[in-house]
């Protein structure tokens, strides 16, 4: 059996310094890995990711991570990574993490996302070089996310994203907002290349339980949502046993 741990959006800053090692403590008895779904920071600043990498030093498990549109404000990226991954943290931005545990290989292809809408209401690659690029932004990371799921060749696969891949999960959130939490291009990425489970967070307000149309398993993780430190997650015979 693989047992997964995930949360998203638990917003640290420098006022919160041992909370989250704290509430992280029991994750190497419950969980073989613990996946992170962005928004790590308040604000994206320098002592707030060296606060997060603190936080994080101790878990005792296998830790992997994408970025959340919080982490991207403070505009220093480039060394929040750096850091996180000093302190054993792996951050993917279409990218992926391999891991052996318990005679299975378990596979998670990350990216932040980005917004667009779903259909009925989304943007489109059509009229200002404004929208152009927000959509085109949107493509691309989804475009990534698909190749790299495609080429894990592990026994589980797991699409880690910030930003939501489906509407069911966003429930909850104002109607008008939904285009900024999501983009079904995300879920088309996961239904072609496939996926025993994909996580986002983001929509604090949103719903933890959803689907991609393909009918791949989606789970809003965001901390507000779960209300908890974190939700694991089991495998078992290559596929999704139930939320522990």
């Amino acid at each position: 059996m693989i047992r997964v741990a995930a949360v998203g959006d638990i917003h640290v800053g420098e006022d919160v310094r041992g909370v989250w090692a704290a509430r992280l403590a029991t994750v190497a008895t419950d969980a073989d890995l613990l996946l992170l779904a962005g928004d790590l920071t308040r604000c994206g600043s320098l002592a707030e990711a060296e606060t997060v990498a603190r936080e994080l030093e101790g878990v005792g498990v296998p830790t992997v991570a994408v970025l959340g549109n919080h982490d991207y404000h403070g505009a220093h990226v480039d060394e929040m990574v750096a850091r996180l991954e000093r302190a054993g943290v792996r951050v993917l931005e279409c990218g992926t993490a391999t891991f052996a545990i318990d005679g299975h290989r378990i596979g998670i292809a990350g990216t932040k996302g980005f917004g667009g809408g779903f259909p009925g209401a989304c943007g489109s690659d059509f009229g200002e070089p404004e929208m152009k690029a927000f959509v085109r932004h949107t493509r691309s990371l989804a475009e990534g996310l698909e190749r790299r799921l495609a080429a894990l060749d592990t026994d589980v696969r797991v699409a880690l994203l910030h930003y939501s891949p489906v509407p069911g999960t966003l429930e909850g959130e104002r109607r008008e907002i939904y285009p900024f939490l999501g983009s079904y291009f995300l879920a088309e990425a996961i239904d072609r290349a496939g996926a025993d489970l994909a996580l986002h967070g983001h929509a604090h307000a949103g719903s933890e339980i959803g689907a991609t149309p393909g009918g791949v398993p989606v789970r809003n993780v965001a901390q507000p949502v779960i209300r908890r430190p974190y939700k694991v997650y089991r495998f078992g015979d290559d596929r999704l046993l139930g939320d522990g």
